[in-house]
């Protein structure tokens, strides 16, 4: 399922409306306030629920809805069926974009939301705040992915959370020496890696750079990688377009990339950790790291239609999802860590939840999940204009010329 999470890449390269936005005043990771800079539509959430009323119509990213058709050995959505009678209709979206405009059809009745999509799909009022007493496995998911910037607003939760990853620093150890701590070894302008070095193709790459420099030049001011003042924002494009010089190839497929690791044309850059298992499987030389300074990533969350047609079937969506044996199977295939601290005993390797850090709380505190940017800086300063996504997409074309 490497390939899988190459959906997520394709970022949003639209504008958001000023009053079609939300952030927080916090940090973008696990930590910090989750106030919001805006007041979501008032929209009650499901007080009870009833029988099942018989499908359940889904759009997810590639590999969250397996029947067994990709692949006999994955399938959740024929026990989950034969369980509740809900008949499972999934939608497959490419872009977090499309998940957003898929859901303002009214025509489907639950998504799994990435960071970039969840807070645009409230404040548009797509999506209804979640009763987690109606969804029992909500009791067992980490402490730390409950009440966050991504999946809620002041304290009220709108959605479910089913998985995270972080993207890590690798390289391999025959030719990158001594061994890197810092995201400066792909940002230095006269790396003797030059021509050798990879980077995430995304303008939500933008955010690795500003995410460096909150580090290494604090007199900018950064606190949050995803609300850049022009000025943060000029001085993280900058840094850009002095890499670009160095970089080999910016990949977007993680199977090429894994590839390109393999072979030596890729020494040292941006990776997930399934790439590394891949990697270390091949007996490639390959090492990974979450940087000193820290790393973005992603934390995804099962969000509910403000007009879902089938509630009951979606809560039961919902529940299933995150029980412990599923969810210990989707984090497996997919190449994620699970959100059910009860999914760890239950890989087939034993070691999986190490690897991945799933209960590893300090190791999420450095990781800086997804948002997007937008004209209200989420990091809760006023009077002050961020750059929103749109100029994020402007600014990448021009970095990659």
């Amino acid at each position: 399922m490497r390939s899988t999470r190459l959906a997520v890449v394709a970022m949003v390269a639209v504008s958001l409306l000023a009053t079609g936005c939300g952030g927080k005043s916090g940090t973008s990771n696990s930590g910090g306030s989750n106030a919001a800079v805006f007041t979501p539509p008032k929209i009650p959430a499901v007080t009870s629920l009833g029988q099942g009323e018989g499908q359940v119509n889904l759009v997810s990213w590639a590999g969250y809805v397996e029947d067994g058709s990709n692949n006999k050995s994955l399938d959740w959505v024929h026990p989950f069926e034969q369980q509740t009678g809900c008949k499972v209709n999934n939608k497959v979206a490419g872009t977090s974009d499309e998940m957003v405009s898929l859901m303002k059809t009214g025509e489907y009745d639950a998504v799994s939301a990435s960071g970039d999509a969840s807070l645009r799909l409230i404040a548009a009022g797509s999506v209804a705040p979640v009763n987690t007493s109606l969804v029992p496995n909500y009791a067992d998911v980490f402490p730390d992915l409950k009440n966050k910037p991504w999946n809620s607003v002041n304290g009220t939760m709108y959605g479910i959370p089913h998985g995270r990853g972080a993207n890590m620093l690798a390289w391999r150890t025959d030719k990158v020496r001594p061994a890197p701590d810092s995201w400066g070894v792909v940002f230095d302008p006269k790396s003797p890696y030059k021509g050798h070095i990879t980077a995430y193709d995304s303008p939500i790459y933008i955010a690795d750079a500003a995410l460096y420099l909150s580090a290494t030049q604090p007199q900018l001011g950064i606190k949050d990688p995803y609300a850049l003042d022009q000025k943060q924002f000029d001085a993280a494009v900058n840094l850009l377009k002095q890499q670009r010089q160095n970089i080999g190839e910016y990949w977007s497929d993680a199977t090429k990339i894994e590839q390109s690791f393999q072979n030596g044309d890729t020494v040292v850059g941006t990776t997930w950790q399934v790439i590394a298992n891949g990697l270390t499987a091949a007996k490639a030389p390959v090492q990974t790291v979450l940087p000193k300074e820290g790393a973005t990533g992603w934390s995804d969350t099962w969000m509910v239609a403000a007009k879902a047609k089938h509630p009951n079937c979606a809560y039961k969506w919902m529940n299933w999802v995150i029980s412990p044996k599923v969810n210990a199977q989707i984090a497996e295939s997919w190449g994620e860590a699970p959100s059910n601290s009860k999914a760890c005993a239950l890989m087939t390797d034993k070691n999986f939840c190490n690897v991945y850090h799933a209960a590893d709380a300090p190791y999420w505190q450095k990781v800086h999940y997804w948002d997007t940017p937008i004209p209200q800086c989420l990091d809760g300063r006023k009077n002050v204009t961020c750059v929103d996504y749109s100029k994020w997409t402007q600014a990448w074309t021009q970095i990659k010329g």
